[in-house]
C-alpha cells in the first residue's frame, strides 16, 4: 500500500511539472536568448520571429525554456505570446503548393526554420515564414 501511495504522489508531481509547461512563440523580429533571467545576463543565442519554446519555469519577467532541441535558455516575456507556430525539425523539407506529396514543391528549407501556422488539414500544416513565403508542410518534419 506504501509503494501504492509513493507512486501516486510521484505520477501527481510529475504530471503538475507537465501541466506548468506552455508552449509559446517569439513575435519579435529578433529574440536574444540568455544564460539567465536577465538583460545582464550572457545571450547564448538569438532567434527569429515564429520560434516555438516550451516554457519550463518563470521568474518574474523572463521565461526559462527549452527548445525544438532540448537546448534551455531565457526569453523576455514581452518578446513571445500564445501563437501556434512549428520549426523544422529534419534536414531537407519541402514546403508544397497544397497539402500532399502530389502538390507541387515550392521551395525546400533546412533544419530550424520557424513558421507560423495559418491552418492545419489532417496532418498538413499551412505556414508562413517570417517574410512571408508560404506553403504546406507535413507534420511529421516540425516540432
Amino acid at each position: 500500500m506504501k509503494r501504492y501511495l509513493i507512486l501516486l504522489i510521484v505520477l501527481i508531481v510529475l504530471n503538475a511539472a507537465a501541466a506548468m509547461a506552455e508552449r509559446l512563440t517569439v513575435t519579435a523580429s529578433i529574440a536574444n536568448i540568455r544564460s539567465g533571467p536577465g538583460s545582464k545576463y550572457d545571450i547564448l543565442w538569438k532567434v527569429e520571429k515564429y520560434y516555438p519554446i516550451l516554457v519550463i519555469e518563470r521568474k518574474g519577467d523572463w521565461y526559462h525554456f527549452k527548445d525544438f532541441e532540448d537546448d534551455k535558455g531565457w526569453v523576455y516575456k514581452n518578446l513571445v505570446r500564445k501563437l501556434d507556430a512549428v520549426i523544422t525539425k529534419k534536414d531537407k523539407c519541402n514546403i508544397r503548393s497544397g497539402p500532399g506529396t502530389k502538390n507541387k514543391i515550392l521551395f525546400t528549407v533546412e533544419k530550424g526554420i520557424p513558421f507560423k501556422v495559418i491552418k492545419r488539414k489532417g496532418r498538413w500544416l499551412n505556414i508562413e515564414h517570417a517574410d512571408k513565403d508560404r506553403g504546406w508542410i507535413h507534420d511529421s518534419l516540425v516540432w
